[in-house]
């Protein structure tokens, strides 16, 4: 199977659900997918960035009550945190309207932990996709990812957040420059920040779901950038399979989020660990 039409997108679309939020790296499972169905070159690459707007979508329905909150809120917030700096501006002003509202400063930080990957990823993207885009790439990846997941897990400080909401601006700047880790072919965009949201004090849960949020920003703008940048690519029937691909992914996606946000209250991330270790040995063997 090496063309591009509906079987291939449902195939993609299924791994692309299953594995997204994860942290074991979708952008790694679909190049080893691909690879394994001779399914490579440029319009593999697009489609394996395309694909995951359906799951990022999935993160849009099952968020979209805490989303619209936080938007009304923050909206709330920002005109009477502009009030306060009109009657008395300053650094103090700010201090005493990031403890007050914490949505607005949630939203701003969020807008900071986009910036370093997306930056990045801009002025990096077509030398990654052109070399990095292997399975050779993603298996040391897995791998090397695997090994920090479980450092990081065996020697974690007791955590400082414990509410999304409370994630200040410096905790998201750090998870957005871990996420910069993740443009790399199998370290998992989920597995980058959910580490870095640990490192930065957040306990588990809020690391996971933070992950979650700044999929939105993060994905949304990969994958329109290379929609529009794969027109010539695609053919209407191309986009009707990737429509496809982007239903199943959707799906998919939505019942892994559930179920991974329960996991992570109960249990440690170390299981992901040593999926990673077998997976990226096993990857090895067969592309020595």
């Amino acid at each position: 199977m090496n063309q591009w039409g509906p079987e291939l997108a449902v195939i993609l679309g299924l791994v692309e659900g299953l594995t997204e939020f994860l942290p074991v790296s979708s952008t790694g499972h679909l190049i080893l997918i691909g690879h394994a169905l001779s399914f490579t070159g440029a319009i593999a690459a697009s489609v394996e960035v395309s694909i995951q707007l359906g799951s990022i979508l999935a993160v849009v329905a099952y968020e979209r009550r805490k989303i619209i909150q936080l938007l009304s809120q923050a909206g709330k917030e920002q005109a009477i945190l502009w009030e306060m700096l009109k009657a008395r501006g300053g650094w103090s002003t700010l201090q005493r309207s990031a403890e007050a509202h914490r949505h607005l400063w949630f939203l701003i930080g969020l807008t900071v932990a986009f910036f370093p990957a997306a930056l990045v990823g801009f002025l990096t993207h077509r030398w990654i996709e052109s070399f990095l885009f292997t399975p050779k790439t993603v298996a040391t990846s897995l791998i090397v990812g695997g090994f920090v997941i479980l450092a990081v897990e065996a020697r974690r400080s007791p955590a400082r957040v414990t509410q999304l909401e409370h994630v200040g601006v410096r905790s998201a700047f750090w998870v957005g420059v871990a996420q910069c880790v993740s443009l790399i072919p199998g370290m998992s965009r989920s597995g980058s920040t959910i580490v870095g949201g640990l490192l930065a004090g957040l306990d588990r849960k809020v690391a996971t779901e933070y992950s979650f949020f700044l999929a939105l920003p993060t994905m949304i703008a990969a994958t329109a950038y290379k929609i529009v940048a794969s027109q010539s690519l695609f053919s209407n029937q191309d986009y009707l399979a990737l429509g496809l691909g982007l239903v199943v992914s959707f799906a998919v996606a939505w019942a892994v989020i559930a179920a991974f946000l329960t996991f992570v209250q109960r249990h440690t991330l170390r299981v992901f660990a040593y999926y990673r270790l077998a997976l990226g040995a096993v990857v090895l063997m067969v592309f020595h």
